[in-house]
């Protein structure tokens, strides 16, 4: 064969792999949002927060959650490594505040790769239950205090 030839070859295999390996980093990019239906983001916990239902969310989340969320939810579990999508960071009061409870219900029961659906496996309670324990992870926001007006003065006495 010709080395012209052998060259544009050798050329057009390495631009192919690597426009594939940009297009799989954009593809799977973890910093990429992950879209969830407005009527998804619109549903409201219907359960109450109670101790019963944490301690009950605390368990499944130990079983099926920590060893990629990490028990304290830092993403940091045993097997986050593995996966080039990190696991969440369920600590981040600023992620976790701007995500509706609808969200982080559609997440757990359909997940994405390389985190799996839970829909199946567990039960709606379970799932809006859960819903709750993520949330003790990161501090709740401090309501917005607004600054103190200062006194209006008294309009002067007119002399008369």
């Amino acid at each position: 064969m010709n080395t012209a030839i052998i060259r544009r070859l050798i050329f057009t295999a390495a631009g192919l792999a690597f426009g594939l390996a940009s297009w799989d980093a954009v593809a799977h990019d973890p910093k990429k949002d992950w879209p969830v239906p407005a009527e998804a983001k619109a549903m409201k916990n219907p359960l109450p927060e109670t101790p019963e239902g944490l301690a009950a969310a605390k368990a499944i989340y130990v079983d099926k959650c920590a060893q990629c969320h990490g028990d304290g939810g830092k993403g940091d579990g045993t097997e986050a490594e593995m996966y080039d999508v990190k696991p969440a960071d369920l600590t981040d009061a600023h992620m976790m505040s701007e995500m509706t409870d609808g969200e982080i219900f559609y997440k757990i029961s359909n997940g994405r790769m390389p985190m799996p659906a839970f829909k199946k496996q567990l039960n709606e309670e379970q799932r809006w239950q859960l819903v709750h324990f993520v949330r003790t992870f990161a501090p709740k926001p401090q309501p917005k205090k607004e600054p103190a007006k200062p006194a209006k003065k008294a309009a002067p006495k007119k002399n008369g």
